[in-house]
């Protein structure tokens, strides 16, 4: 009951994207409706995604084609917290990103040197991997390049059959060079949680994790002392959760049902 009580009080809401919000470009049933009421209780929208292939002008071009973006609204991802950690830890280190285009350029705007030849080896979801750009962040995993992950998802959710990400990556390295990261910064993890908690100014119960997956979503608000909801929208199913040893505070069919319980 405690929990509920919780939820129902939240200041702010923390909303994974993928397969919590939409499904490729498809809004899950009446989410304009659900965020409208939200914000109308005051509640504080941030969307919060471990999704690295996108930059956040990207990510906001959608939700606007999605007919969902407010400017009150937050946007925070596993690229911003990493932005964030390299910018305040290692702002004179060289970095080889294996990502997209766009965020290569992100990541230089922010400040951030690259070059093949860094000593930071930062794996995001590069959804325009070659074998060429495989072989040279192999290459500086052996040589003993500080080792990055934005985020650790096995899978990306999509309409159809979910696609590999990073953490998919991550043992393809683990079997090639022998390395596994020495810092995964997104969800679950405590590095994206306690720059979140600072930026919003917030105790911890007063901030609901609501996503798709146990191992990231629900895991950050557990390990991170957030209060969370499962949605059965996106990966996990309920037979995946009865299974699990990760317990949530609320499971629902989808976000929608936020309107019956806050």
């Amino acid at each position: 009951m405690a929990e509920l009580n919780n939820i129902k009080n939240s200041k702010a809401i923390l909303f994974d994207l993928d397969g919590t919000v939409y499904l490729d470009n498809q809004l899950i049933g009446d989410v304009k409706g659900t965020l409208n009421y939200l914000r109308g209780k005051g509640i504080k929208i941030v969307y919060l995604t471990n999704n690295s292939s996108k930059t956040d002008d990207e990510y906001i071009l959608k939700l606007k084609y999605l007919g969902i973006h407010n400017d009150n609204d937050m946007f925070y991802s596993s690229l911003d917290a990493t932005i964030d950690y390299l910018n305040k830890y290692h702002s004179e280190s060289i970095v080889y990103p294996l990502s997209t285009k766009k965020v290569k350029e992100y990541l230089e705007k922010s400040g951030i040197k690259l070059s093949e030849e860094g000593k930071v080896a930062l794996l995001t979801f590069d959804r325009e991997l070659t074998y060429e750009k495989l072989v040279i962040f192999n290459n500086l995993l052996v040589k003993g390049a500080f080792y990055i992950s934005t985020h650790p998802d096995y899978v990306c959710p999509t309409k159809d059959i979910p696609i590999p990400d990073a953490g998919s990556f991550i043992s393809m390295f683990k079997t090639s060079s022998g390395r596994m990261p020495d810092l995964i910064i997104g969800k679950p993890n405590k590095t994206m949680a306690d720059m979140l908690t600072e930026k919003l100014k917030l105790n911890k119960r007063e901030i609901t994790m609501i996503g798709d997956r146990l191992y990231t979503d629900i895991a950050f608000g557990v390990n991170n002392g957030f209060n969370s909801v499962l949605v059965l929208s996106g990966e996990t199913t309920s037979e995946m959760y009865d299974k699990s040893d990760i317990k949530t505070d609320l499971v629902i069919k989808d976000m929608n049902e936020l309107v019956n319980i806050i």
